[in-house]
C-alpha cells in the first residue's frame, strides 16, 4: 500500500550510533560502580529515554545516579561524533529518492539528533519534522511519540510507515496502528536481533535501505 508519511527512528535508523551511544553508557555505568558491557547496554537500554532507563539503572546500582550522568554522556558522545558517527548505510540515498513526507520520532534529545543531521548534511531534509521523547509523557515502548508525530504531520496513523531498529520502538509503532519495518542495517545488530523484532510485531524485516524500498514498492 502507498504511505503518506515515513517516520524514522534516529539511533540505529538514521545515525549508525547505537554502538557509540552504548559504549559511552557502558563506560559511565562501569565508572560509577555498575560493571556493564556494550552488549549489556544494547540488550537492556536501547530505544528508550534516559528518564525511563534511569530507574532501572538505579535499582541495579542500589543508589541514585549522579545528576550529571546524562549530560556527561552527551558530552562524551558529541566529542567522539566527528570520528565515529556515520549515517546508517543507504540512508542518504533512500531519503533523497523517496517522495513521501518524512519525520524523525526518537527517544533521543534534539541536541543529539542535531549533531548527526548536521554531520550528514540532512538538516534541511528534516527541517521542522523532528519529534523527541521530551514532547510526550510516556516514552517508547508506548505509542505516544509516534501518534504525536503523525498528528503534527497531519497523517492518519494507518497511512504511516515506521522504520525502527529497537524492540521498544517496534512495540510502540505497532501499538500506534502503523506499519513497522524492523531495520537491521546498523552496526549494533547482533544474532537474533531480527527474530526479536518480529516477536515484537514488526510487519517486515529489512537488512538494508534497499530492502525497505523494495517492501514499500512491492
Amino acid at each position: 500500500m502507498p504511505y503518506d508519511l515515513i517516520i524514522f527512528d534516529y539511533d540505529g535508523v538514521v545515525a549508525d550510533s547505537e554502538v557509540l551511544n552504548s559504549t559511552v553508557m557502558a563506560e559511565q555505568l562501569t565508572a560509577i560502580g555498575l560493571p556493564t558491557s556494550l552488549d549489556d547496554v544494547l540488550a537492556a537500554y536501547t530505544g528508550k529515554r534516559w528518564r525511563d532507563n534511569r530507574p532501572v539503572v538505579e535499582a541495579a546500582l542500589g543508589r541514585p545516579c549522579p545528576e550529571d550522568f546524562h549530560t556527561t554522556w552527551f558530552a562524551a558522545c558529541r566529542a567522539r561524533a566527528p570520528l565515529h558517527l556515520k549515517p546508517v548505510p543507504g540512508l542518504i540515498d533512500f531519503v533523497a529518492a523517496r517522495p513521501e513526507a518524512r519525520c524523525i520520532a526518537s527517544s533521543s534529545g534534539p541536541d543529539w539528533i542535531g549533531v548527526g543531521l548536521d554531520l550528514f548534511g540532512l538538516t534541511d531534509h528534516f527541517d521542522g519534522a523532528v519529534f523527541t521523547g521530551l514532547a510526550v509523557e510516556r516514552g517508547k515502548p508506548h505509542p505516544d511519540i509516534f501518534l504525536h508525530a503523525a498528528d503534527a504531520m497531519g497523517v492518519d496513523p494507518a497511512r504511516v510507515l515506521v522504520i525502527e531498529d529497537s524492540e521498544a520502538g517496534v512495540t510502540a509503532g505497532v501499538a500506534a496502528g502503523m506499519t513497522v519495518v524492523g531495520l537491521t542495517a546498523g552496526g549494533h545488530v547482533r544474532d537474533g536481533h531480527a527474530d526479536r523484532l518480529v516477536a515484537r510485531g514488526a510487519h517486515h524485516i529489512a537488512d538494508s535501505y534497499a530492502a525497505v524500498a523494495a517492501f514499500m514498492d512491492r
